[in-house]
């Protein structure tokens, strides 16, 4: 059977480069522990570079971040949510109550380590930060997704619904974080209810 869960894990495929093994130690890392009580001394130490190979790649871990978001982008976003919903769901409307799915799934994993986007926005709360402003358009290229989808079942004002449903998802992420791993469940009732309702009213 096919592996459905988010690759947060460091080793999910060869690393070619040093670039590449720094990059996927620090996924790894960042995605289990933050971004701040990651120090650059253990992305060394897991990676096996020296320090000078490291910089010579990222000269600063502001740097080492925003490849870690761009990266994070890459695999949770388009390689598992964009991807799996399709393989669950045909249907637009069907794919969005799909994300509900493959949350519940991934919320009751022991590795569940939630979402780097929400986190990274959480440790970096200046708003003029370069890597908060990075987590914010990769939160934004989610919500955008979410509004072609929503267009595509025909829902009147897709923008709005396409924010309204990732306030679902992003709730539902804290609240799995929080301890309730049935909180996918309960976010897919209430997306249900929003998600009939425009359907009836378009």
């Amino acid at each position: 059977m096919p592996r459905t869960d988010p690759p947060a894990e460091v080793g999910s495929r060869p690393a070619s480069s040093a670039r590449e093994r720094i990059l996927d130690t620090s996924y790894g890392l960042f995605s289990r522990h933050g971004i701040r009580a990651v120090g650059v001394d253990t992305v060394v130490a897991e990676s096996g570079v020296a320090k000078m190979t490291l910089y010579r790649h990222f000269p600063s871990k502001s740097d080492l971040v925003l490849a870690f978001l761009e990266r994070r982008d890459e695999r949770w976003t388009v390689g598992w949510v964009e991807a799996e919903t399709a393989r669950r769901a045909a249907a637009p409307a069907d794919r969005l109550l799909a994300i509900f799915d493959i949350f519940d799934d991934w919320f009751h994993r022991d590795d569940f380590e939630g979402c780097s986007f929400i986190n990274v926005l959480l440790e970096f709360s200046d708003r003029a930060d370069v890597v908060h402003q990075a987590a914010v358009r990769h939160l934004a290229t989610i919500c955008g997704f979410l509004r072609g989808l929503a267009e595509e079942a025909g829902v009147r004002d897709a923008d709005v619904f396409a924010r309204q449903w990732h306030i679902l998802m992003k709730g539902s992420i804290v609240a799995a974080a929080e301890g309730d791993v049935g909180a996918a469940r309960h976010a897919k009732e209430v997306g249900r209810l929003l998600l009939d309702h425009e359907l009836r009213t378009r």
